[in-house]
């Protein structure tokens, strides 16, 4: 189980001013930014395969970024054409493999150092020194997954402020197709009845076929089960679904 620990007591620190983006292209609020490219000093750096970097800048005024592996964030200033960071950059704690710990690292670097950004259409450049990180905006890089007949495979548990991957999460999943939902637990089948409104899923009694489910496969089919009963709030973001329901949810991956 990997768990999420934040960091940095600076986070509810909130920067003052938003300054004046007009001077570099638009206002970067509420939009998601995925790398395309990375030069150093001129040269193109390979990031580690199958991660990129992800920018997203929060209508309330906050920078969540990763390159793969965990995620950082801070309340940030982009005026005068830079952006500004807390120094105290909050990051959960998941285990990362050395290449994408490292990776993590230089883009920590990066952000804590003013770097200056412009926007151009959709697309965003932020450079630090020698470093430049060519971004695109995530709608055109990646439009939203269709939420019926999209297999969602189970990612990531979410209890409270904790977030972890349970053991055989990846076998588990769930398909919406119109007023039904059908999956599997990660050990038995699934499916119910399921109603829409804005925003919402509403869940009827869950009906499994009745395989006993020892140790941690038993633990994570409560988990699931719990989590997608009565009303659950829902949004899909690229090929990713989060359900909430209270301050428990599930984060689930899509296949394009």
């Amino acid at each position: 189980m990997r768990m999420i620990a934040v960091a940095g007591a600076g986070l509810m620190l909130a920067l003052t001013g938003c300054g004046d983006e007009s001077s570099a292209g638009g206002s970067l609020k509420g939009k998601v930014y995925l790398s395309t490219a990375v030069t150093e000093d001129g040269k193109p750096k390979q990031l580690v395969p199958n991660s990129q970097v992800r920018l997203t800048f929060t209508d309330d005024g906050r920078l969540i970024a990763s390159a793969g592996c965990n995620s950082m964030q801070s309340p940030v200033d982009t005026g005068d054409g830079k952006i500004t960071v807390d120094r105290e950059i909050a990051s959960t704690a998941m285990g990362c493999d050395e290449p994408r710990h490292a990776q993590d690292g230089w883009l920590m670097k990066i952000l804590q150092s003013e770097p200056a950004w412009k926007l151009e259409a959709d697309r965003l450049t932020v450079t630090s020194g020698g470093t430049t990180i060519s971004l695109t905006d995530r709608k055109s890089a990646e439009p939203d997954l269709v939420l019926d007949g999209t297999k969602w495979s189970l990612e990531t548990v979410i209890s409270n402020e904790t977030a972890s991957h349970q053991a055989g999460s990846g076998k588990a999943w769930i398909t919406l197709n119109g007023d039904r939902v059908t999956g599997s637990t990660g050990c038995n089948e699934l499916q119910a009845k399921v109603a829409r409104g804005t925003g919402t899923l509403t869940f009827g009694e869950i009906a499994t076929t009745r395989r006993a489910c020892p140790g941690d496969a038993g633990k994570l089919e409560q988990t699931l089960l719990t989590t997608l009963k009565g009303d659950v709030s829902y949004g899909v973001d690229s090929n990713r679904l989060k359900l909430r329901a209270g301050g428990n949810g599930l984060d689930f991956t899509g296949t394009r």
